[in-house]
């Protein structure tokens, strides 16, 4: 009674836990189904979840019932073997006989078949989680795009091996596990029962019903092997082996040629096996399985090991100059690179005034704050409360009162983290502070008397220095939502303050899920474990839950196939926030083409996600038509995409070329841009990413965005281009330039400018080098820097303007207890000299000749002068003059001269202020600045 007892406890215990995970499941479902639902993805969700679901059960099936079948065959010889072994025992010990009878009690009393079945349900459950991304590749399987290109070596189009070939890939490997898995688990049987039952005899004795089952299982994996032979020769040409990455001439001389030996040998073996249940000769097979051993050990290293060595390593040039032309022929499609157009960039000197003023365009978009210290002024300039926080500084540009102008912005999106101790509670952080609130915007060359950006957007609300239209500012969905809220509750959200008040709003907006009834109620609650959700009597039906609004989470959560660039940025369009997030489709699956660790080896950036920062609506736009992978998702997850003809003028203006993109080409194209196999195996013409000095420290350059003209258009026809600079290997000389285009129609487009090999252009890395032994700026950052701050030298840009070269850095100030950079200098490069002034106008003025706008100090003193009677017009003169000196000494690093002039000067000022009855500068800092 007692056993009973605990046997039904243990049931009911276990059917409750059972009752837990399919609630909380249940909910994690619902919610999913719900979030999908919202945004018009159901159907896209209900695939992707029944797919996936639905082919780990088809799996775990066919595994069960083939296990069990083939336990079956063993069940009459198990049984046999405990009858016999209960007979045997009756001349042993009575303990070992009744333990031996009571097995086979058991045994007949709970039907072996339920052992069996449950041993193949376990068996089937542990391999239908074989694999998260079958559903992918079964999809893609049914629903491929003909790329139209083939590949070199078997002439079979690329969707072959990017569609076809995972999928058969995987059905073989699955198929093999499971032969071989019968194999042990049958063989093991086989063994105890035949072994055990004649040990007597000292032999094993299997029946011939036996040795047929195991044949058989061995002649399906025989067929198996010979497919996997097939499949092989595809994998070739993803082969590291030879110089180049892609099938090798060892590759396609020597293991190509064992593999198709191994093929016919493994078919011919598991025929044999089969015959031999009739024939009942087995010496055939042994020789047969013999001769696929011996060929497999011969094919699988020695011969392509003696082929690599004596025949390719001798004459390594010309027997790989096939295989590497194929390799780079088919990195340059898979990366977009066979569709670069490459120009000459014959660098003029005679670049002067007049043609500055008449590139005013470019010259007003000149990027003069750099992104990382610029964060920082946004932070300590445009937070205003504690909660506040900017996650990055975004590049873009905008027609602003008819000027195509480049401009940088950031959101002003809420942290709940930084609300105070007594703020964080759950009301606050779910219900009351649920949105940031618009976005901070400079130009970027604009810059204030004090080295501090002037705002085209600032302060709470929006102040707006320009014809930008900006009607809703609030940030439901951003990067640092990560947290979900509960809006349109009956209390009101904060909306942004105001002075010594709060403006409250409620949502208005269709983002998020409602909430509905008590039950929906119930369930969110399960979902984030917080019966707050539940209990709270504000939450009413037409309240809306909003989860998954990290916009890079959410980007992934709809699409999970797509790959996505690391940094979304924002957009103003239409009065409204949004932020666009480029998306890639990549494969691993290319034939010939070179890998990048995390990417594959072939990338399209196909797809531009639309996210609405109000909410939360995401529009998947496809840009490039002609990629076979977008098209296949197209025809997967026809609800998610939109043809991008779709996309609206005032977003589309906005569309970019993506840093991550062109990074991941130009690294590749520093060596693929060699297309002549000898020249590329030898590395003569190797290129690389320039280094530049940021903030003391050497870095590699990044792809950066510029306001310019191509060089073979019209000075007008002004482009947002996103550039990068080659270096040849080991050399710091520039030898070539590439831009994107982000534009219009051109957008997408790559163009290479290569400069003359005879003409000398100075590299990011050999300007640097100019600025750091230049005296005058070696003096004032020492200077700076003795005076207990930090100088921070931002991004290098070089320049094409004009058929000419120029180089622009910009030089930070930062205290040391403070977090507030200040552009304090502008250096400019052309043509080997180099010059520093406070702005980019004074820079170029004196560098190409003309008088360099005065300093703000002697500005003032000069118009100081002109309203002060004549004897302090004279002292003011005087002051002047000696100001001039003490600036001329400190360029030519006379310090000695230099503090003797200030001191004068300081003494002249003195004067001055006595005379006049008013205060002037009397400060050798302001002096200086």
């Amino acid at each position: 009674m007692k056993n009973k007892f605990r046997s039904l406890f243990s049931v009911i215990i276990a059917l409750f836990i059972v009752f837990l995970i399919a609630i909380f499941a249940g909910a994690n479902f619902f919610t999913e189904w719900a979030w999908f639902n919202q945004l018009g993805y159901l159907k896209a969700f209900l695939l992707m979840f029944f797919s996936n679901f639905g082919l780990r059960v088809l799996i775990g099936l066919i595994f069960a019932v083939f296990v069990y079948v083939n336990l079956s065959f063993t069940k009459k010889l198990f049984t046999k073997y405990f009858e016999q072994d209960s007979i045997e025992s009756e001349n042993v010990e009575t303990l070992f006989k009744d333990e031996s009878q009571g097995f086979l009690n058991w045994l007949n009393k709970k039907k072996l078949n339920w052992m069996y079945l449950i041993l193949s349900l376990i068996l089937g459950f542990l391999f239908s989680s074989v694999s998260s991304e079958l559903w992918k590749i079964v999809l893609k399987f049914f629903n491929q795009t003909p790329f139209g290109t083939t590949d070199p070596i078997f002439g079979r189009d690329i969707s072959f091996y990017v569609f076809s070939l995972p999928f058969y890939s995987f059905i073989k490997e699955m198929a093999m596990v499971l032969i071989v898995l019968t194999i042990i688990v049958i063989g093991v049987i086989y063994f105890i029962a035949s072994g055990v039952s004649s040990f007597s005899e000292m032999k094993l004795k299997l029946s011939n019903r036996t040795k047929s089952h195991i044949t058989v299982l061995l002649s399906a994996f025989l067929l198996l092997k010979a497919w996997d032979y097939r499949l092989a020769m595809y994998e070739l040409l993803y082969s590291s082996r030879g110089v180049a990455f892609g099938a090798s001439y060892t590759d396609i001389n020597a293991n190509l040629v064992g593999l198709r030996i191994l093929f016919f040998i493994a078919i011919a073996v598991a025929i044999g096996l089969l015959i031999s249940l009739f024939r009942k000769n087995y010496k055939l097979i042994a020789w047969g399985l013999g001769i696929w051993i011996v060929t497999s050990l011969i094919f699988g290293g020695l011969y392509p090991g003696f082929v690599q060595r004596f025949q390719v390593e001798p004459n390594e040039i010309e027997r790989e100059r096939e295989f590497i032309n194929y390799n780079i022929e088919m990195t340059n499609e898979a990366y977009g690179l066979n569709n670069i157009t490459t120009k000459n960039f014959q660098p003029q000197n005679g670049l002067n005034y007049s043609n500055l003023q008449e590139n005013e365009e470019i010259i007003s978009n000149i990027r003069l704050w750099d992104s990382r210290p610029l964060l920082s002024t946004y932070s300590q300039l445009q937070e205003l409360r504690q909660y506040y926080d900017f996650q990055n500084i975004d590049v873009d540009r905008y027609t602003i009162d008819g000027d195509y102008r480049q401009v940088m912005l950031s959101a002003r999106e809420l942290n709940q983290d930084l609300l105070s101790g007594q703020a964080q509670t759950w009301i606050n952080r779910k219900l009351k502070y649920t949105h940031g609130f618009g976005v901070a915007m400079n130009g970027v060359n604009s810059v204030t008397d004090q080295g501090l950006p002037e705002f085209i957007i600032q302060d709470i609300p929006p102040k707006v220095n320009g014809d930008i239209q900006l009607d809703n500012n609030a940030i439901y969905y951003g990067e640092k939502t990560d947290e979900y809220v509960i809006s349109n509750t009956d209390s009101t959200e904060f909306h942004y303050p105001q002075g010594d008040q709060n403006v409250y709003i409620n949502y208005d907006g269709n983002g998020g899920v409602e909430m509905g009834n008590f039950l929906k109620k119930a369930i969110y609650a399960l979902r984030y474990n917080d019966l707050k959700i539940m209990l709270n009597d504000g939450i009413n039906a037409d309240s809306r839950i909003m989860y998954h609004r990290n916009i890079k989470e959410r980007v992934r959560k709809a699409a999970p196939f797509l790959e996505y660039d690391s940094d979304p940025y924002l957009v103003i369009a239409d009065g409204r926030l949004f932020w666009i997030q480029d998306a890639y489709t990549t494969t691993n699956r290319y034939p010939y083409s070179q890998p990048i660790s995390g990417i594959g080896n072939y990338i399209r950036n196909s797809v531009k996600v639309v996210i609405d920062a109000y909410n939360g609506n995401m529009d998947f736009y496809v840009v490039d038509d002609q990629d076979p992978i977008a098209q296949t998702y197209q025809k997967i997850f026809p609800e998610i995409f939109v043809d991008g003809d779709q996309m609206p003028d005032s977003l589309r203006k906005h569309i970019r070329y993506p840093q991550d993109l062109f990074k991941i080409q130009a690294n590749l194209y520093s060596t693929y841009h060699m297309k002549d196999p000898v020249v590329f195996y030898n590395k003569e013409d190797l290129w690389n990413i320039p280094n530049e000095n940021y903030s003391g420290n050497t870095v590699k350059m990044e792809p950066y965005y510029i306001m310019s003209s191509l060089p073979e258009t019209k000075l007008s026809e002004l482009e947002y281009l996103l550039m990068m600079p080659f270096t040849p290997a080991n050399k710091n000389n520039m030898i070539a330039w590439m831009a994107g285009r982000s534009d219009g129609e051109n957008y997408g487009e790559l163009v290479l400018y290569e400069f003359p090999k005879d003409t000398l252009v100075y590299g990011p890395s050999q300007i640097e080098s100019r600025i750091d032994q230049d005296s005058e700026i070696s003096q004032l950052l020492s200077l700076w820097g003795q005076r207990g701050s930090r100088v921070i030298r931002g991004n290098l840009i070089v320049l094409p303007i004009d058929q000419s070269i120029m180089y622009i850095e910009p030089l930070y100030l930062k205290a040391e207890q403070s977090e507030l950079p200040e552009l304090k200098r502008v250096v400019v490069g052309y043509s080997g000299d180099i010059v520093i002034d406070e702005n980019l106008d004074g820079a170029l003025a004196q560098l190409f000749g003309e008088e360099a706008p005065q300093e703000a100090v002697t500005e003032q003193m000069q118009q100081q002068q002109q309203a002060l009677p004549e004897d302090i017009s004279g002292l003011a003169s005087e002051a002047y003059k000696v100001y001039q000196e003490a600036q001329e000494a400190l360029k030519q690093g006379n310090w000695q001269e230099y503090g003797d002039k200030i001191e004068n000067l300081n003494n002249l000022l003195e004067e001055l202020n006595n005379l006049s009855g008013e205060t002037q500068p009397n400060n050798e800092e302001n002096i200086e600045q």
